[in-house]
Formats: C-alpha cells, structure tokens, sequence
C-alpha cells in the first residue's frame, strides 16, 4: 500500500467501535527499513500509534484494540526519536552511497502485514526498500548496489 493511498484513512476502535483518530503521516525506521508508527490527527488525546498497536491496516480502516494505544509521539521512546521534517521521506531528495543524486521520493510502498517499507517511488523507478540505508534533513540515502 503506498503512503498517498493511506493518508485520511480512519483509525477505528475494535472496542468501541468508534473512529479514534484519521492517519496523517508515517514515522519511518530506516535501519529496520520500516514504518514504526503512524501520525494521527483528530485524535482526543495523543497523536501517534506505534506500528505494535495496528490490529489492521485494511483498505477501509485501520483498527486498533483500544484508543489507549495512541500515545503522544514525544513521550514515546521509539516514536519521538523519528519524529519531525527531518525524518518526512515524501519530497525529499535521494542520494546514493555513490554521491548520484536520483531523484525526489514521491511516495513510499509499505507491506501493511509487517509495516515493512518494500520500495520507495522515485519518478517512474522503484527502489527496494532494502536498499534504503538513511533519511536525514538533506536527503534519503540507499545503497546503490542494492537498487
């Protein structure tokens, strides 16, 4: 599923089936070279769910046990740390481990079973999300024997 396709999707309580929260954006792990958790806005309390805490990511909703797993991303540990622009993956460059600037990511695949990131979309190319190595604030790096 990409990350465009995912964004305003709702996240929905199994509990109570109400609506908890929609997807706003995703909190990256480049070196597991997976999505870690998701940014959430209209969320009653908290703004990020842990990747651990999806029951579901289906193409209607996602599900959740309780509405007690969406936490604020500052207070935790493995969130807060893939927090802010620096780690935004959508528009930024892409750079090899040889220095070769090959393009701008536009959107990102993920598995939604694991959160494992299976390729980054770069103009008309694909590259594997196992090539990925780095995103910082200048660019996103892969390995360029990997693409």
């Amino acid at each position: 599923m990409l990350f465009s396709e995912s964004i305003g999707r709702k996240v929905v309580s199994t509990t109570t089936a109400d609506t908890v929260g929609t997807i706003a954006g995703f909190f990256i792990d480049p070196h597991n070279r997976t999505v870690a958790g998701v940014h959430l806005k209209k969320a009653k309390s908290g703004n990020a769910l842990a990747w651990s805490g999806i029951s579901a990511f289906g193409i209607d909703a996602v599900t959740i046990g309780s509405s007690d797993a969406i936490v604020d991303a500052d207070d935790e540990a493995s969130l807060s740390a893939l927090e802010g622009k620096t780690h935004n993956v959508v528009g930024k460059r892409v750079l090899s481990t040889g220095g070769v600037e090959l393009g701008k990511v536009d959107d990102v695949d993920f598995d939604t079973e694991t959160g494992a990131i299976t390729s980054l979309i770069v103009g008309a190319e694909q590259i594997e999300g196992r090539a990925l190595i780095g995103v910082g604030s200048y660019a996103v790096i892969v390995d360029h024997l990997q693409q």
